[in-house]
């Protein structure tokens, strides 16, 4: 995998969103291979954005504090960049719900704002647009492809829907190499935990290392498609280096179907091997609003990305839930305050 990554040695990269979740693990390995990094995050607290995320690469960088509903920002952000990995976002499903227009700055008109700024300033440079299973919807049969259709059961899968739409047209018009990768349920370090409308496996060990039961809703027969962060910024890398990516959707994930409270169970068995504190969950109801947009089942089809990336995902879900659990054990406060 690492000869893939070649081309990406000494490449200028704008990373949007760069101090939350999945751009700081992204920007670590860009790091490592010599790449030269501009942040553009705005900081805003409830998304999970974090200095602590690139401490160690901090000299290594450039942040740029800004928001990508701000165009001249993000136009001379955009500006001689070889790849743009666009991570920048509103991700509460419940604030999608309450304040929809906020949702459509950010998710949409955001998006929209990095294109045209390509579009004006940097047409050649590659975009790699952060998707979401959000906008798949219930599915109608499982695994998801990149061929099921979609029909979001809450305006943040629409936004993203219609973003990754705009992308391709985009794309189609302008000839902006563009890809979009719609990522499971991801976890890992660098998550925020702050905010309990997101993040499910991430949540759970903040409630598990917090000596707080872990909040199951209804049965927890529900399920997920959880795959590790740090195998996520691997099919970004490999999404930016290939041409085969061009132009293309790809669904990421683990392939694994599982429920929520199988998930609190292995949380439950590696905060208690690690710390000798013994976690417990607890069933609630449903919120009303949650009951009506949950989705009750989902896994991945990840065949298209292994086919024309040679992505897989590495970490089994056990192995990644320890590492996370220790890597939260070391540092949670600094994902809490």
């Amino acid at each position: 995998m690492n000869g893939a990554f070649e081309m990406l040695k000494g490449s200028r990269v704008l990373v949007t969103g760069g101090l939350g979740f999945i751009g700081s693990n992204l920007i670590l390995k860009l790091v490592k291979m010599g790449a030269e990094i501009t942040i553009l995050d705005a900081m805003l607290p409830q998304y999970g954005s974090n200095v602590k995320n690139i401490e160690k690469v901090k000299d290594k960088v450039n942040i740029v504090v800004g928001d990508v509903r701000d165009s001249a920002i993000v136009s001379e952000c955009v500006k001689a960049k070889d790849y743009i990995f666009h991570f920048a976002a509103q991700v509460d499903r419940t604030i999608s719900l309450d304040d929809p227009i906020v949702d459509v700055e950010i998710n949409l008109k955001g998006t929209l704002n990095v294109l045209e700024a390509c579009r004006k300033q940097n047409s050649a440079a590659k975009v790699i647009y952060a998707g979401s299973r959000a906008q798949i919807g219930n599915p109608t049969n499982l695994p998801v492809n990149e061929n099921h259709p979609t029909n979001p059961n809450d305006i943040y899968g629409v936004d993203k829907l219609a973003a990754e739409k705009c992308c391709f047209v985009y794309h189609r018009a302008y000839g902006i190499p563009v890809t979009s990768l719609r990522l499971g349920n991801v976890y890992g370090p660098h998550g925020q935990l702050k905010n309990t409308q997101y993040g499910v496996v991430n949540l759970f060990i903040r409630y598990a290392l917090s000596n707080k039961p872990i909040p199951i809703w209804g049965d927890g027969q529900q399920t997920r498609d959880c795959v590790y962060v740090e195998d996520v910024a691997d099919a970004f890398l490999l999404a930016a280096a290939s041409e085969r990516s061009i132009g293309e959707v790809f669904m990421v994930g683990s392939g694994t179907e599982i429920s929520l409270l199988d998930i609190a169970k292995i949380i439950i068995e590696a905060v208690t091997k690690l710390t000798g504190a013994k976690a417990t969950y607890i069933h609630k109801p449903f919120p009303e609003v949650l009951r009506k947009v949950d989705v009750q089942r989902f896994a991945i089809d990840f065949s298209k990305i292994q086919q024309y990336l040679g992505w897989l995902p590495r970490t089994d879900f056990a192995t990644g839930v320890n590492k996370t659990v220790r890597f939260y054990k070391n540092n949670l406060h600094y994902y809490l305050e």
